[in-house]
């Protein structure tokens, strides 16, 4: 077993798709193998399904058919929306104005923080103001309004999901962000070969401590069951299973998701 790692957690995922292929291709030559198998969880499943569909930089490397199967672990393969569906709630989090610590990206570019209007557009998901700091999760997006609806209790909703000046933020929407660069609709129409047999594994438990959980439908706390278990563009799917006790961090470790895993590559 090799493990690759990537240089930031939100980077973008054409970079990293060719990260896999490079690391696919050393582990070959080390092992003398034609192939090799793919675990990938989470925003990692978008870079090595990206890798397989060849979709990639204009500079990047085409899949070297060197991939015999693809094990996805709460894979967003068909997009989220989390960061635009619930308002406000993440912003202050990230928002250093706010007293914000965490390295994530902000649905707004603009707030209210502490009685003053800011604007951080460093921390935005579009690029804007010369800054394009979160490309990776602006390409895992999806619009899910239409299945689940957008969580209307929370503030500025409206306008966090759908653009526009709210009462406390001011955003370009979901919309904008995806037209900005959204990899989920080239990744379903490029398709993965049927060569590559597919599996997809999905968490049903939204209960991960310290975050806000998504629960417009069933998730596992981050990516919904439906996406995680979403078939578009897969050529051959070798199987799939949810396992509704576990959420979105433990299907990277959780011994049920592990031995469903290793009864995949047997």
């Amino acid at each position: 077993m090799f493990a690759i790692n990537f240089a930031h957690k939100q980077g973008d995922n054409l970079l990293q798709t060719q990260a896999v292929g490079d690391a696919v291709a050393l582990i070959r030559a080390r092992l003398g193998v034609p192939q090799v198998d793919v675990v990938a969880w989470s925003k990692g499943e978008v870079a090595a399904r990206a890798y397989v569909s060849s979709v990639r930089p204009a500079w990047g490397r085409a899949y070297a058919g060197d991939v015999r199967r693809l094990v996805t672990l709460g894979g967003p393969n068909g997009g989220l929306d989390y960061v635009y569906a619930h308002g406000w709630a993440f912003s202050p989090a990230v928002w250093p104005a706010c007293g914000g610590t965490a390295n994530a990206p902000s649905p707004h570019l603009s707030m209210t923080c502490y009685g003053t209007y800011t604007a951080q557009p460093c921390l935005g998901v579009l690029p804007s103001g010369g800054y394009d700091c979160y490309p990776g999760q602006r390409q895992l997006l999806a619009r899910w309004d239409g299945s689940y609806g957008v969580d209307a209790g929370a503030q500025d909703w409206w306008t966090t999901y759908y653009g526009g000046q709210g009462y406390y933020t001011a955003g370009q929407g979901i919309r904008a962000a995806i037209d900005a660069g959204s990899l989920i609709g080239p990744l379903q129409r490029a398709g993965i070969p049927a060569a590559v047999r597919t599996y997809l594994l999905a968490g049903g438990a939204a209960d991960i401590p310290g975050v806000l959980n998504e629960n417009r439908g069933p998730s596992d706390g981050i990516v919904f069951t439906r996406s995680a278990l979403d078939t578009t563009g897969i050529g051959t799917v070798g199987g799939s299973r949810l396992l509704g006790g576990l959420n979105h961090l433990e299907l990277a470790w959780a011994p049920e998701a592990m031995s469903q895993v290793d009864a995949w590559l047997d």
